[in-house]
């Protein structure tokens, strides 16, 4: 591919805006180095298949010589980012942002050259800003256009609170740019309103307003919400092969195309092909398996992609039980609560979560469909536990 057309797939291929695409197009082409930045607050320690997009579309950047600036919000994850929450994100603690923040560099290593990857922390300089220059950047904006927020307005329309503190947040994500001097920002579509801020604040600092680029978000397993941890609809860069590959085989037929795009190399002619195929009548299950089996190769290896494929075959296909199911000791045989049971073993979040799996149909015991959530089990060492369609224990008496 040449140039021109990287710069062109640069600038569509799962973009859903650029701001503003004739200067940035332009300053592409002359081929000066831009910095280009991207930050991600650590809400939680593991990245997923959403967080790509952007994280691709840095590499994109990377590939054509630039200057990459992976940011982390240390310092924002405190006040909680506001974008697309209908309630106030709870703000994190030192402790776990610090925690959050430890596997971070092994997991964007999956899509980025490291070595060519500056990595700040935006604590660096929101940590010592004063009220003096806090005051002067909240000058710029109004509360008007605060308000003009569509998640702040369903807000108030019913009746939950909106906090005087996330009206900050797009100011202190606005001047990251200022400080980092960026000259491009991606984010997904819900961060458009944070990133424009920059946009605003940046000439007051004697600096040309930063290019935008917004990206695709993508829908997670359920095919309905925005891929997100406290959805619980993800699928996470460190899953195990035999997990992520049986993830994107549970996705909905109609985020074949959406995946691809967003998330492969797959040329887009390829992918054209694929969409015609299926809307003739073809199978979407090829497609699909295609898919997974792409993306287990791209985060682990063709072997692991590989045996992924085999493994799914044999037991979703094959209804059989998976070779390695991990093990959970108990003290004793006896007869136990099915909720608690699934709870302690960690197929289950929490009761409600264990009751709710077990009212769909969705748990078997010793190979035997369990609806009543109030059943007790007679639980013997050997018998095997299964909760969704990929989750198995075996359990083992303990004979410590």
């Amino acid at each position: 591919m040449d140039k021109k057309a990287e710069i062109e797939e640069l600038l569509t291929r799962g973009v859903v805006d650029v701001i503003v695409r004739k200067d940035l197009e332009r300053k592409l082409q002359s081929g000066t180095p831009l910095k280009v930045k991207l930050g991600i607050d650590p809400t939680s320690p593991r990245l997923h298949l959403g967080h790509t997009v952007a994280l691709r579309k840095l590499r994109q950047f990377q590939e054509l010589g630039h200057q990459i600036i992976f940011l982390i919000g240390d310092f924002t994850a405190r006040i909680g980012d506001p974008s697309d929450r209908l309630s106030a994100r709870k703000p994190l603690t030192p402790k776990e942002i610090e925690h959050n923040m430890k596997l971070y560099r092994a997991q964007i290593g999956k899509v980025l050259d490291l070595e060519n990857v500056t990595m700040r922390h935006n604590a660096e300089w929101h940590a010592n800003m004063d009220f003096a220059e806090l005051f002067q950047l909240a000058s710029w904006f109004s509360v008007n256009q605060m308000l003009e927020r569509d998640m702040f307005q369903k807000r108030m329309k019913s009746g939950k609170p909106l906090w005087i503190h996330e009206l900050l947040y797009p100011l202190l994500q606005g001047y990251d740019s200022v400080a980092l001097q960026a000259d491009v920002e991606l984010g997904g579509t819900d961060q458009t309103f944070n990133v424009l801020a920059a946009r605003t604040i940046q000439p007051h600092y004697n600096q040309e307003p930063q290019d935008i680029i917004t990206v695709q978000l993508i829908e997670g397993t359920d095919g309905k919400s925005k891929m997100s941890k406290s959805i619980g609809n993800t699928i996470d860069l460190d899953d195990e092969p035999r997990e992520m590959y049986g993830k994107l085989m549970s996705i909905p037929d109609t985020l074949i195309i959406k995946y691809f795009t967003t998330l492969t190399d797959t040329p887009m002619a390829e992918i054209s092909e694929y969409q015609n195929a299926m809307a003739a009548g073809e199978n979407p299950r090829a497609y699909k398996a295609k898919l997974a089996w792409s993306l287990v190769k791209l985060y682990h290896s063709v072997r692991a992609a590989d045996e992924a494929e085999k493994e799914f075959a044999r037991v979703f296909q094959g209804k059989q039980a998976p070779q390695d199911i991990p093990e959970y000791a108990i003290k004793k045989a006896g007869s136990f609560s099915l909720v608690d049971t699934l709870v302690e073993t960690g197929l289950a979040k929490s009761k409600s979560d264990a009751r709710r799996l077990i009212e769909q149909g969705a748990v078997e015991f010793d190979s035997m469909l369990i609806t009543d959530w109030k059943k007790k089990v007679r639980v013997a060492s050997g018998m095997v536990l299964r909760a969704g369609k990929r989750k198995f224990v075996r359990l083992v008496i303990n004979k410590e």
